[in-house]
């Protein structure tokens, strides 16, 4: 039997700052670069997106929240992450309960409830769910690993994870249910030793999929028959896909330029600040563009796995992995989405799309991860 540790997260001597020694040593300059960089392109693109349309002011508004994540994302890197070990079960149910609160104290917005409304800031606790269920994650894979755990412990902490995926599925944001399971699922098999809950939550939900069909609202259920049919319904529910794939064959190899994009400029391509920011890209920057911006997300993923594999003990590992996996679906997914390849889901590219709360979830979580990376070294 394992010897439960008695208040170390990480048994073992750590290794200090010498006096005078800067708050920057061992700091992850080349994560840091990398994050500012695609950053970067997404302010640019969101201007271009915007920039003679009605909706203008969300470049300044984007401005403003990318300067709160960039202050988020320096805040977190110089905490010690591993004294969030004993917060993430508060943080947990702390999400939880606004997820219900959405659905039980604020009005649907565009047929769904996912927003807390503070005024004029709208909050999606969705967002927040998936760094919650992150470092709820890494928790329970560290305890489960450095602990004797007995069943009824792993059901409780199955079910801990599971519950906000369905309260999120429940909305219903099945885009963001799905990546929430998908995130748990790639964090977990790469760090438990056996793989048979897994299976089983795996094949759960396949089996639940019917009674979510059920749930789901019309205009979610015809996204996904225009997927499966693009031609029954081109100027209805496949107008977006349709328009979006123009726009990125439009761009052919170099592009048009920036701020030359006629199919958004014309408002032929919908929601191109959200859903179809990559849309606009392509159209201006053509396939080269486009694969010069999906390196730089390749990169940073990879970065990050890097970062993941050389952390001390499961509970910075699975952060980064954690944030890895969700940096890595949004990007796959709203690439599948805007070249036809996926239903429409409203999952946002990171950093590149125009949200709040989107932008500072992922540069909290990628904090986390320069945190992570600082501290390499301690033992």
């Amino acid at each position: 039997m394992r010897r439960k540790a008695a208040t170390l997260l990480i048994p073992g001597p750590r290794v200090g700052r010498s006096r005078g020694q800067s708050a920057f040593a061992d700091f992850d300059w080349v994560l840091l670069l990398l994050v500012l960089t695609i950053a970067g392109l997404g302010l640019a693109n969101l201007y271009s997106a915007t920039y003679s349309t009605a909706h203008s002011a969300k470049f300044s508004q984007q401005v403003v929240w990318m300067s709160l994540g960039t202050l988020s994302y320096f805040a977190f890197s110089m905490i010690d992450y591993r004294n969030l070990h004993r917060w993430t079960w508060v943080a947990h149910v702390l999400v939880v309960l606004a997820i219900l609160a959405v659905r039980f104290f604020f009005e649907a917005v565009k047929g769904s409830q996912r927003w807390i409304m503070l005024g004029p800031i709208r909050v999606q606790p969705t967002e927040l769910a998936k760094l919650a269920v992150i470092l709820t994650l890494a928790r329970l894979l560290h305890d489960w690993d450095e602990y004797t755990i007995d069943r009824r412990t792993v059901i409780f902490s199955i079910g801990a994870l599971v519950l906000p995926v369905l309260l999120v599925a429940w909305q219903p944001d099945l885009g963001s249910a799905s990546l929430l399971g998908l995130i748990i699922l790639s964090v977990s098999l790469m760090l438990v030793q056996t793989i048979w809950p897994i299976i089983v939550a795996m094949l759960t939900g396949l089996a639940a999929m019917p009674l979510l069909w059920e749930r789901m609202h019309a205009y979610q259920q015809g996204r996904v028959l225009a997927f499966l049919d693009p031609g029954a319904d081109p100027t209805g529910a496949a107008w977006q896909t349709s328009q979006s794939v123009k726009a990125i064959g439009s761009g052919q190899i170099s592009g048009k330029g920036f701020m030359e994009a006629t199919q958004n400029h014309f408002n032929f391509l919908p929601e191109h600040w959200t859903d179809f920011p990559f849309s606009v890209w392509a159209e201006e920057w053509g396939f080269l563009g486009s694969v010069g911006m999906l390196m730089a997300f390749l990169f940073l993923v990879l970065w990050i796995v890097n970062v993941g594999i050389r952390a001390q003990g499961k509970f910075g590992q699975a952060i980064c992995l954690g944030v890895a996996a969700m940096i890595f679906f949004h990007t796959v997914v709203n690439i599948l989405m805007v070249t036809g390849w996926a239903p429409v889901v409203g999952v946002p590219l990171p950093l590149i799309s125009y949200g709040g709360s989107s932008v500072l979830t992922i540069m909290t979580g990628l904090g986390l991860v320069s945190s992570v990376s600082k501290r390499r070294r301690e033992i």
